[in-house]
């Protein structure tokens, strides 16, 4: 299957600026990204930016960059943006890869282009897999989400869903109470890789922010209050370690030592 992916990267970075030249075992972190992208089979990988340092150390390795404003309100936004400047086809499905995933498994991104066209067809795919740990289903920083018997998202939440009624009773359990026993069966954590095809890419981009969205923080809830089916396939392992802070760039590192 030919699919593309797209890697937006902003210099400016607000707990790590300049986060994608920061070197990791001799290459800047983009670059690590571009190496994952390129193993995933994409016939065609391409770093999104606004900053001409980036674009500069990305050609430097043989990759490909594309020049985008600087006024880009998010990521998805800063695809749509090189999607277009690239002339893509319409149906072409577009990965969007974060830059500061250098650990990333290129099966993974394979699976969310190729899902697309799995079954019936979507426009948007995206990735979970199983929460080990209940610390996980109740932290609001890591996304949770439920989807159909047909693999399709029903919703993406940063609260506990589904509510284990069961094990929470009436309340909210410490972490500490649940330690010795695993999550039940059913709690699927988010991964934040998607698929798009090109035309819902830019149409997705122009829609405004819908109320769920505002309220949970996640731009995915556009699609799905906007009725548009997101496929949620299986993450081969557990999500890989990204770097947003000095200390997981130093983690990072050490992994190519």
């Amino acid at each position: 299957m030919s699919f593309t992916v797209l890697i937006p990267a902003r210099y400016q970075a607000s707990r790590l600026p300049g986060k994608p030249l920061r070197d990791v075992g001799g290459l800047p972190l983009v670059c690590r990204v571009l190496e994952r992208a390129a193993a995933s089979g994409a016939h065609r990988v391409a770093v999104a930016t606004d900053d001409e340092r980036v674009a500069e150390a990305v050609r430097a390795q043989g990759g490909e960059a594309v020049m985008t404003g600087a006024d880009c309100a998010s990521g998805t936004d800063r695809l749509a943006e090189a999607a277009a400047a690239m002339e893509l086809p319409e149906s072409e499905p577009v990965v969007n890869l974060q830059g500061d995933e250098p650990f990333i498994s290129s099966e993974l991104i394979r699976a969310v282009a190729t899902a697309l066209d799995e079954g019936e067809p979507r426009d948007m795919a995206t990735a979970g897999h199983p929460a080990e740990e209940w610390q996980n289903v109740l932290d609001p920083h890591v996304v949770k989400v439920v989807r159909s018997a047909s693999g399709d998202a029903l919703y993406f939440s940063r609260a506990p869903i589904p509510w284990a009624r069961e094990a929470f009773g009436g309340g909210t359990p410490a972490a500490a109470e649940l330690a010795e026993q695993g999550p039940p069966a059913g709690y699927l954590l988010h991964v934040g890789i998607y698929a798009y095809r090109t035309a819902f890419l830019a149409a997705f981009s122009r829609w405004t922010a819908t109320p769920l969205e505002r309220r949970e923080s996640l731009e995915q809830l556009r699609a799905l209050e906007n009725g548009v089916p997101i496929r949620v396939v299986d993450a081969p392992g557990p999500p890989a370690a990204g770097v947003d802070t000095a200390q997981d760039l130093e983690r990072a590192r050490e992994r190519f030592l």
